[in-house]
């Protein structure tokens, strides 16, 4: 089961939102199986949006975050056909264009997950759900992921 991260986790793991959002994020983070994560490439340039003008982050900073990112994780990009359907879902369901293209190329990469605080949870298309990780009720997909033994990634 292939899944992906929204930019909030990552946010959260480079401790923007708080100690405890950055603890439970460090601690997601550490239970997932590498093999199977994907960081859609939109996630990283909001990433460095966030840290240059959120945290106030020195550009340089926020490139070597990112760039960490950039190797820890596979990264998909966003193809001109995920641009299209994620248009398509914007408009039918009134999203957000950058959620849309997040959940887009979550599709097309494969994922069953989108691990997302900013989107609605539970909500479902083209196979991909959207899951809050700090739900205080998990998922059943996000559970089965994290309790998959080493030997399964």
């Amino acid at each position: 089961m292939i899944f992906a991260l929204d930019t909030n986790i990552l946010v959260y793991v480079e401790g923007v939102n708080g100690r405890a959002r950055e603890a439970a994020a460090r601690a997601l983070i550490a239970q997932l199986p590498i093999k199977l994560t994907t960081l859609p490439a939109q996630a990283l340039g909001e990433l460095y949006n966030v840290l240059t003008r959120k945290a106030a982050w020195t550009g340089d900073r926020a490139r070597l975050a990112v760039l960490a990112w950039k190797d820890a994780f596979p990264v998909t990009p966003a193809t001109t056909s995920a641009m299209i359907d994620a248009i398509d879902l914007a408009t039918d369901h009134r999203l957000n264009i950058w959620d849309s293209v997040m959940m887009s190329v979550a599709a097309e990469s494969g994922c069953r997950l989108l691990l997302s605080e900013d989107m609605q949870d539970g909500f479902t298309w083209r196979g991909v759900t959207v899951v809050n990780p700090f739900a205080t009720e998990r998922h059943p997909l996000l559970a089965a992921l994290l309790s998959m033994p080493d030997d399964e990634e």
